[in-house]
């Protein structure tokens, strides 16, 4: 078939590091907070499929739309579906609503009209992508920032993103992490197992606050607790889904001292922002942004600085 595409790919994966740094011939754009989407368009067959290869098709219908009336016969896009607020920044949260039509930040070109392109530069595949994708209402090219990977920060810092994605101009498309592509975070907001939950306090029903963990080489750590960014609507469904998930004993090896928790297999991912990181490795000020069901709970790792005792 002329309109096949002859393979499926996993997401090239950015490896995050602590600083902002610059290295000549890397490009800087802005680091999205939504869901990963790798886009199949063959013919008049449109898929969308998540990171870890769940159809989304139907989820962000508005999106394969507008990749349907793209003019290539055949196109294999990756972006980010995400969703803006008043200030024009991408909202994991706003995504999660679903009040607002999702928008595709596109970023690599990886099939065109029977083009293979993974094993071309980014540079190669980015003007491709430029060529591609044109103006159109729901899909974009990802922003680049400024040339200089510090300005790039500092830009990214000023403006509210929540990060910085910095690539190798030379480096062909490679499947899972890599650092050919790094991320420098602005703000704090990371993927945590749901470990467990405590009992609600005055008028509040069904929970006080969920537990959090994290793996730090192949153990499954508790990293804090959270109990704000909850509506009545989502203390309902949340407390209702984990009623199977149950357990006598906590599947953390560092389980808090205090009574009236209930613990949780580890099955669940929140997406929590947070301000820091306490000395005492716990996650202050933590807020719940929404529910991750594109992720494993085996991929919410903790830094690498953060050695857990």
């Amino acid at each position: 078939m002329k309109n096949r595409i002859p393979f499926r790919v996993r997401p090239m994966l950015a490896t995050l590091v602590r600083r902002p740094f610059h290295k000549p011939g890397w490009i800087y754009e802005e680091k999205y907070d939504g869901y990963r989407i790798i886009s199949y368009k063959q013919g008049e067959r449109i898929s969308l499929l998540s990171r870890n290869g769940k159809d989304r098709t139907q989820v962000f219908s508005a999106v394969a739309d507008a990749v349907a009336k793209l003019p290539a016969r055949t196109l294999l896009l990756d972006g980010e579906v995400v969703a803006f607020d008043r200030q024009g920044i991408s909202r994991f949260q706003l995504l999660q609503e679903g009040h607002l039509t999702p928008s595709y930040a596109v970023f690599d070109c990886l099939y065109e009209n029977g083009r293979d392109l993974r094993k071309k530069p980014l540079s190669i595949r980015r003007a491709a992508l430029e060529a591609t994708i044109g103006k159109t209402a729901r899909i974009f090219i990802s922003r680049r920032l400024a040339d200089n990977g510090l300005q790039a920060y500092q830009q990214a810092k000023r403006k509210g993103y929540e990060g910085v994605v910095a690539k190798d101009l030379s480096s062909p498309y490679v499947e899972g992490r890599s650092t050919k592509w790094l991320k420098v975070k602005v703000h704090q907001e990371e993927e945590f197992v749901i470990v467990g939950y405590t009992a609600p306090r005055g008028s509040r029903p069904h929970f006080g606050a969920l537990l959090l963990g994290g793996y730090q080489h192949g153990k499954l750590y508790f990293v804090g607790k959270v109990g704000t960014g909850f509506s009545t609507k989502t203390l309902a469904s949340l407390f209702q889904r984990v009623q199977s998930l149950t357990r006598k004993k906590p599947t953390v090896i560092n389980p808090p001292r205090e009574r009236g928790i209930t613990y949780l297999a580890p099955r669940l991912v929140a997406q929590i922002a947070f301000q820091e990181w306490t000395a005492d490795r716990k996650l202050r000020q933590p807020v719940f942004l929404g529910l991750r069901d594109d992720k494993k709970p085996e991929e919410c790792l903790l830094p690498e600085n953060l050695d857990q005792k």
